[in-house]
Formats: C-alpha cells, sequence, structure tokens
C-alpha cells in the first residue's frame, strides 16, 4: 500500500498501534517518507529503542508537553508522546 498521500493528496496522519510492532509500522512511514512521503506519526517517546533512533531521528520530531489523554478519557497515557513529521530525505 502506498502511504505517499491520502485519497485527497494530502499527508498521512498515522497513530500506529503502540506494541512491539511498532517499529514495522515506523520503518513502513520512514520508507514512504524517503519516497515523497509526507507522514505525522503520533508516538510514544521510546528514546531507549532502536525504532525511535533509526526511524524517528532523522526527521522532524516535536516532544508533547505532559501526557496524551483521548476524548473524554479520565486517564493520561503512562508514557511520554512524541510527533514525528517524516518528510522526505
Amino acid at each position: 500500500m502506498d502511504w505517499t498521500k491520502d485519497a485527497d493528496g494530502n499527508a498521512i496522519f498515522l497513530n500506529p498501534p503502540y506494541g512491539k510492532d511498532m517499529k514495522l509500522w515506523m520503518r513502513k512511514a520512514h520508507l514512504e517518507s524517503c519516497g515523497g512521503g509526507v507522514i505525522v506519526c503520533v508516538v510514544p517517546a521510546r528514546t531507549d529503542t532502536a525504532w525511535w533512533w533509526d526511524y524517528c531521528v532523522p526527521h522532524e520530531i516535536r516532544f508533547i508537553r505532559g501526557r496524551l489523554k483521548y476524548g473524554g478519557g479520565k486517564q493520561a497515557a503512562p508514557f511520554a508522546s512524541a510527533i514525528v513529521i517524516m518528510r522526505p530525505l
């Protein structure tokens, strides 16, 4: 599947499933961005992992102050998060 643009020609927004497959999602996003896509990812700020260094660090990273809380949820995520903006390198 091509992730370089959505049906309207816009950047792709990615909120991958958090877990053991995160590295696969981030690798795909990184490769798609290298092919010309713009992909904006919301991910845990896991600066101690290989996938972070391999697929996030080469791109623009914006750390989120505090912890994310989705919708009307009462509890925030138990970890820090970041926005990774992947553009062609």
